[in-house]
């Protein structure tokens, strides 16, 4: 039996019980009419004859009831809730009940005392409410007396989100949720009550509220609270022991939807996530609407978010280009399902093919590109460099060229913070990409070409969130590299926001960095995610240090010290001057390394490194220039 057939099979039980209570209390009520009519007296009420009369009109009269309590929606509330409203309903039922029962008999003439219609609602009215008040107050008295089995919860936020929380969990059947206290920041409500529950404090008391009240749970709802203000209060949460659930968004609030099946666990993206950075979507719809706009790598984590973006701002055509056709018809039934006006294009192909990508700006005709496609996993380049070169490197040659040709108004490609001072293959084909982009930058008449560069995109395909949440579902261990790695992380639609807005400053050349906040340790971030699965680091899930990967830099920078830092019309974005080298030199390379990659020669790392000249290979020493670094973060 699955949980929807045992909530049914309760609610019939509960209806049944409260209709058989019913139809004691309606005829209970009859007679204490009659009763209390004939002062007591059971011989007067006999000789009377008006005791026969109620009992031949009594079926009808029951039945008449059942069915007016019905309408009134009397078997469909909650016992354990029951408020003013469903004592009104009471009311209001029995004094139609009445009505109707002196009118029927008199019409049959079923002789009563005259008293009797009057007395036999208000006992009926007074019956049916006390009947349903008293399951609530036992219910009470018997929590009250430590018999609740529901999780002793604590509540973060006392605003508008909070009451919501309260609410739905008072008067759901499927929560097991009892508040007991509620935090929240603001001192004028310290003291306070929020729907019986005492307000007891700020963040600062969160640590002694749990062991006063004996707070098994955490419930997180303030949805309109920054990233770093979340981000403090969750870490204190944390510290706790407690597990911690959170609200989803404020629209879901504005809308009226919160329920406890919305309620969800807190990710490790809550305690990482940043302020959002905050772009201007007039400029961005100004920039795509009505445009063709193409994605290279569209099914992948961040061409997929950029589709969605795109879409949302009325291109006149939206082309998804990727290799991997899983990928591509996973957003392309996502976009028809949320945006069905759309007019979308749905390819399948690769970079690599210098033939295709032609055909498909020859026919579609895009005026912006969003250049996705590439090859990103470190050690897996490592290990097959020719491949990171044949479709980073020469994708992008192909699909730059193919946009210069035809007259693209903007191209930009999505670089990585692992093209700056690179130390693996792929950080170094991602820089000779960016090259290639500013050699086309300076070459073209019509297209303006840009680069964008980030840090670490949280949960994205193959990252370190993805790859902890495993280990810890199978019980560990959980592989961190180093104990002092580091990285920078940002969401992805907070990247796409980035790229999309880069699009609109772009005037060729450039490559456009974002502030990335503090980096975290992956070892932290490690024990963080172990912790919010409600297990204890080196207790119950072990973390074992596999040493750095071929290719892996303890740190990642977002600038080379030689570009310099310029800030945007956004405070958050920047500009790095590129660096200069010879296109005609650049060219030349790309013809070596073309050849040496199709021959899939075990050397093609040296014509990389003749390339790039800030790539040093492991066990390379640093160049003395390089050992300078300008991490951009706030």
């Amino acid at each position: 039996m699955d949980i929807l057939e045992k909530i049914n099979m309760k609610k019939t039980v509960r209806v049944v019980a409260l209709l058989l209570a019913d139809l004691v209390l309606i005829n209970l009520a009859q007679f204490l009419a009659l009763y209390i009519r004939f002062e007591f007296s059971m011989a007067a009420l006999r000789e009377s004859g008006f005791l026969d009369s109620v009992i031949r009109f009594a079926p009808f009269y029951s039945l008449m009831c059942i069915i007016l309590f019905g309408l009134f929606g009397l078997y469909n509330s909650l016992w354990a809730y029951v408020s003013m409203k469903e004592a009104t309903h009471a009311g209001e039922a029995a004094l139609i009940a009445g009505l109707l029962q002196h009118i029927c008999m008199m019409a049959l003439k079923l002789p009563v005392p005259r008293s009797f219609p009057v007395m036999n609602t208000l006992l009926l009215a007074f019956f049916i409410v006390v009947e349903r008040f008293a399951y609530r107050l036992v219910r009470t008295v018997y929590q009250e007396h430590g018999y609740d089995r529901r999780v002793r919860t604590m509540l973060i936020g006392a605003g508008a989100g909070g009451d919501m929380v309260i609410r739905e969990l008072s008067t759901s059947p499927q929560s097991h949720n009892k508040i007991v206290c509620i935090i929240d920041d603001q001192r004028k409500k310290h003291g306070l009550h929020l729907a019986g529950i005492p307000v007891v404090g700020g963040r600062d008391k969160i640590l002694e509220a749990v062991k006063q009240y004996r707070v098994s749970e955490i419930i997180f709802a303030i949805p309109s609270c920054s990233h770093s203000q979340r981000r403090e209060i969750l870490n204190i949460c944390q510290s706790t022991g407690c597990p911690i659930k959170t609200l989803p968004g404020l629209v879901d609030i504005a809308n009226g939807k919160v329920t406890v099946q919305k309620l969800r666990k807190v990710d490790i993206e809550d305690l990482l996530g940043r302020d959002s950075v905050s772009v201007n979507s007039g400029e961005i719809g100004l920039h795509i609407r009505n445009k063709t706009v193409l994605v290279t790598g569209g099914g992948g984590s961040i061409g997929s978010e950029l589709c969605r973006q795109v879409a949302k701002n009325q291109p006149r055509r939206l082309i998804i280009f990727d290799i991997y056709e899983n990928n591509a018809y996973a957003i392309q039934q996502e976009l028809l399902r949320t945006c069905p006006g759309l007019n979308l294009v749905v390819l399948i192909g690769s970079v690599r093919d210098k033939k295709r990508v032609r055909m498909i700006f020859e026919q579609y005709r895009p005026e912006i590109v969003y250049h996705a496609a590439a090859h990103k996993h470190v050690p897996l380049m490592e290990d097959s460099p020719n491949e990171a070169v044949k479709n980073n490197v020469f994708g992008t040659y192909n699909v730059a060229e193919a946009a210069d040709e035809y007259g693209v108004e903007t191209f930009v490609l999505i670089s990585s913070d692992k093209a700056v001072n690179p130390t693996n293959v792929m950080g170094a084909t991602k820089r000779i990409c960016e090259m290639i982009i500013q050699m086309f930058a300076r070459r073209s008449a019509a297209t303006r070409f840009v680069a964008v560069r980030f840090g670490n995109v949280l949960g994205s395909n193959g990252s370190v969130i993805p790859l902890f949440r495993r280990q810890i579902e199978t019980g560990g261990p959980v592989t961190v590299t180093h104990r002092d790695i580091i990285r920078y992380f940002m969401t992805i639609p907070e990247a796409v926001s980035l790229v999309m807005q880069a699009g609109v400053y772009a005037k060729g050349g450039e490559i456009f960095v974002l502030d990335m906040g503090d980096p975290v340790r992956i070892d932290d971030l490690a024990r963080k995610m172990i912790r919010l699965s409600g297990l204890e680091p080196d207790v119950d899930i072990r973390i074992v240090y596999t040493g750095l990967r071929p290719g892996e830099k303890l740190y990642e920078e977002l600038l080379m010290s030689e570009e310099g830092l310029e800030k945007t019309a956004n405070n958050l974005i920047f500009v790095g001057h590129p660096n200069g080298f010879s296109d005609a030199e650049l060219e030349k390379g790309l013809d070596r390394l073309y050849i040496l990659c199709q021959e899939n020669s075990p050397d093609i790392c040296d014509e990389i490194a003749a390339i790039v000249k800030t790539y040093h290979r492991e066990g390379e020493p640093l160049p003395a220039q390089e050992e300078e670094k300008v991490p951009v973060h706030s």
